[in-house]
């Protein structure tokens, strides 16, 4: 894939992440309102995890899947913002080899992981609203547990190859990464080579990690919608599509700039736009979970209201 380093040939062996602004006052600005987002997305999304933890009314598979949904959320965040924050004050932004190939594996297999875990949580509604007197029966503890483990396996497996195949390309200089973190294609685009194999190999990995589980996500909301027609009941198809906004709502504030940033070629890299809509699904997917799913959800305010004692 790539040619070892000659002796007539300098390679990198860091990288700056030039971040937002060169701006030291915008950059204060930018820290704290970044560091208020960070705060409450951890305090959020542990809040929720908690709640799920400490209230045994709470431990059913959709609730066992929402936990593992800010576990996941909790980790894409503070694998990036963290050291964002620190760039923002600090003067060097330098970032190691090793330090970025980590960074870039760990966020991968996080947000692939996600992708595949909104198909689990849509299987969960699926068989909820669709065969609900057989839902205890399909979905027992040990297919939760090993659909949980099976979507962790899946991401981490396959960031590895998009990580590897990545980071093993010649990086021969210029070493200024126009992000504040180092993902794939910010990366790529530096690397002193054709990368148009690897952009086929991200392609196809985007396509099972991404379009397939959107296909399988839209499948199962038509079914979904199919059922919820048919209840006679007004009360019943309120509550039907109560279950379900929520997640569609985080689906679609993830997968849609998601599938802008991966599915496309580096030919149609915009550095500064996607800095930007990479926010959507790293930093303020992570901060609304918690409130899309606690603002809707009676059984979470619930417990929150148990856990502080003014429930009964």
């Amino acid at each position: 894939m790539w040619t070892p380093p000659g002796q007539n040939q300098s390679w990198v062996s860091e990288f700056i992440l030039l971040g937002f602004s060169g701006d030291p006052t915008f950059n204060r600005i930018l820290f704290i309102s970044f560091l208020l987002l960070y705060l409450s997305s951890v305090l959020g999304n542990g809040l929720i995890i908690a709640l799920i933890c400490l209230d045994i009314q709470l431990h059913t598979p959709m609730y066992f899947f929402l936990c593992i949904l800010s576990l996941l959320d909790m980790g894409c965040v503070t694998t990036t913002m963290p050291q964002m924050l620190v760039h923002l004050l600090a003067r060097s932004q330098t970032i190691s080899f090793a330090s970025c190939w980590l960074q870039m594996y760990v966020f991968g297999a996080l947000g692939l992981t996600e992708c595949i875990f909104f198909v689990v949580m849509a299987y969960d509604r699926y068989v909820a609203i669709c065969h609900p007197l057989h839902y205890t029966v399909v979905l027992s503890w040990g297919l939760c547990i090993r659909l949980a483990a099976g979507t962790w396996a899946c991401g981490f497996f396959f960031s590895l190859i998009h990580t590897f195949l990545t980071m093993r390309l010649p990086y021969c200089g210029p070493n200024v990464v126009n992000h504040y973190f180092c993902e794939g294609p910010s990366v790529r685009s530096l690397a002193c080579m054709d990368t148009h194999l690897i952009e086929m190999v991200d392609l196809v990995i985007s396509v099972f990690m991404v379009v397939a589980p959107l296909s399988l996500i839209l499948a199962s909301y038509i079914r979904i919608g199919q059922t919820i027609i048919k209840i006679k009941s007004t009360q019943g198809r309120c509550k039907a599509f109560s279950t379900c906004a929520s997640h569609v709502t985080v689906v679609t504030l993830f997968y849609a700039p998601a599938t802008y940033i991966y599915m496309r070629p580096n030919s149609s890299y915009s550095p500064e736009q996607d800095k930007q809509i990479s926010l959507f699904y790293n930093v303020f997917t992570a901060f609304l979970n918690p409130v899309v799913y606690s603002l809707r959800n009676k059984d979470i305010k619930g417990a929150f209201l148990k856990v502080m004692g003014w429930g009964r």
